[in-house]
């Protein structure tokens, strides 16, 4: 039997996977300032001998200009004499893909800046993937970007703390006040960490109550990993889409609010409430675990919201707010702006 030529076992390359490699390969050098040719090679898995020709080619490629030929700056430019020396491929001049739309030094900046935020929750652990994106927003900007940071929150630590625990597939326990100022020790599976305005939550697998319940992360101390395994995660636990669910033991309040602030209290009005217009304001109901949360609430909304009803819950919230401008009379007072524990 003859044996088969090198032609016939390594067949050429069609026109069209040349083409699709070009376009896979041009990225990429894009992506890199400066890459060796065997990194390249590595990279795609293919012989270094074939980066080598497709580099050739790239730069004999580019689109026409207005005249329909081919002029300075029209074509993509190789660094040869690095090509040619060190075997390391740098692209000097880029055409066609570097004309597509960019984001503005502005614009670069406020993505970073998402971005940042976006790496200190621990749902998103491949804080290297984040990295990337940053370095790729930076590179991308019509100019360079304002250095930017996400400034650290006193729950920064904790939330630290939460993402090791994911990472390492252990439980989480802590000591928790809830609504009715009573404090105890929780031990939880982290299944999703969110905010809203300023304030962070933590919703997990609560091991003593056999449930998922949501923590507030202000209200969470003495944090600590434990050394036994997680056994939920969000794949398991379907978390509903509102962070807060009702139960049998709520309280309700009947609230005047202004229409444009509705929007602001939508999460905790219950679920085919019956809201009436007058006076300019709507009518409304919502539900609290404590009025202690209802007092917050109120603080949230200056001008906008009015308690109605009950009469125990209008007294909570004057009394509090009573206290609280008492404070501004003694120089000597805590800072009546001060936050305090939900």
């Amino acid at each position: 039997m003859a044996k088969r030529s090198g032609a016939a076992q390594n067949p050429p390359r069609l026109a069209q996977d040349k083409l699709v490699f070009l376009l896979s390969l041009v990225p990429y050098l894009m992506d890199h300032d400066r890459v060796r040719v065997v990194d390249a090679a590595r990279h795609f898995g293919v012989p270094p001998e074939q980066i080598r020709e497709a580099v050739r080619l790239i730069g004999v490629s580019g689109i026409p200009g207005e005249t329909a030929t081919y002029q300075h700056g029209d074509l993509f430019d190789i660094a040869w004499d690095t090509f040619e020396e060190t075997d390391e491929i740098v692209l000097t001049n880029l055409v066609a893909i570097d004309e597509s739309p960019r984001f503005s030094a502005r614009e670069a900046a406020a993505l970073i800046a998402g971005l940042q935020y976006l790496s200190s929750l621990p749902e998103h652990a491949d804080r290297e993937a984040i990295a990337t994106l940053s370095s790729k927003l930076s590179r991308g900007a019509s100019s360079a970007p304002s250095p930017v940071g996400v400034e650290a929150s006193e729950t920064d630590s904790t939330l630290a703390l939460i993402r090791t625990s994911v990472e390492n597939g252990l439980r989480l326990e802590f000591d928790y006040l809830n609504s009715q100022g009573q404090r105890e020790r929780r031990e939880v599976d982290p299944l999703r960490v969110e905010s809203i305005d300023a304030d962070w939550y933590l919703r997990g697998w609560d091991h003593g109550r056999e449930a998922v319940r949501t923590f507030r992360l202000d209200r969470m101390s003495t944090p600590a990993i434990t050394v036994e395994p997680i056994t939920h995660d969000p794949r398991d636990v379907p978390l509903p889409d509102v962070l807060f669910e009702g139960s049998a033991d709520d309280l309700f309040v009947t609230l005047d609010v202004a229409a444009s602030a509705l929007p602001l209290i939508a999460d905790y009005v219950p679920e085919g409430t019956v809201s009436s217009e007058h006076d300019g304001l709507v009518r409304t109901t919502v539900r609290v675990s404590h009025y202690h949360g209802l007092k917050r609430l109120i603080a949230r909304l200056p001008g906008v919201a009015t308690v109605v009803e009950p009469a125990e819950a209008r007294a909570v919230v004057r009394e509090w707010a009573a206290a609280a401008a008492a404070r501004y009379l003694s120089p000597d007072a805590p800072d009546p702006t001060r936050r305090e524990a939900m």
